[in-house]
């Protein structure tokens, strides 16, 4: 179940209204820095423009991968753990603007969480801690923690699911990438 605050419009649909809930300033600076954000190459610099700029939260360690796009209108609604990946063209929605009404709700993303390619994550959603989204998927209901979901529409299709833990054999180099030669880890510190 999504959390959602509604608002009905009169007159013409809610996205044609569009500046009527959100100035044009703060649209057109908050455009302006995920555009250029969503091909930077420094993670670092690139959160701290969502942190200090948009007013997102975004924890430590947490990447977001090209072309990743937040909410335009509302990215202070949205808020990532540490260590999370965002994947590839995947857009972080906290607003739905409909024909008779628009709708806003928080979007919480949860600690070392992995979301694939071209994912949609919908307002008003909860992705627990350790859950796996698999590309594609339209998140349009809560992810419970150390799930794997997929699909549209999206669906659990394992439960506790565990990541990043070091007990998998392909990063240990038994895998095809890492046969024969040894894989460095990262340490803590992000080196």
């Amino acid at each position: 179940m999504r959390r959602l605050e509604r608002y009905p419009v009169n007159g013409p649909n809610a996205l044609w209204q569009i500046f009527r809930t959100v100035p044009l300033w703060k649209a057109a600076r908050n455009f302006a820095v995920i555009q250029v954000s969503r091909y930077l190459p420094s993670f670092r610099l690139k959160n701290w423009l969502y942190r200090h700029v948009l007013g997102m939260r975004v924890g430590r360690h947490t990447a977001f991968a090209l072309m990743a796009m937040p909410d335009v209108f509302f990215p202070e609604r949205i808020e990532i753990g540490d260590n999370s990946v965002v994947g590839y063209n995947t857009t972080i929605l906290a607003h739905e603007y409909l024909v008779g009404e628009y709708r806003l709700g928080d979007v919480r993303i949860g600690s070392n969480v992995m979301i694939g390619a071209n994912c949609t994550i919908l307002p008003g959603v909860v992705i627990g801690d350790g859950a796996v989204v698999a590309a594609g998927t339209v998140v349009h209901r809560d992810v419970p923690p150390h799930a794997m979901v997929a699909g549209n529409p999206m669906r659990i299709v394992r439960e506790d699911v565990r990541i990043g833990d070091g007990d998998d054999a392909e990063a240990e180099g038994a895998g095809p990438r890492g046969a024969g030669r040894e894989v460095r880890k990262l340490r803590p510190n992000g080196d």
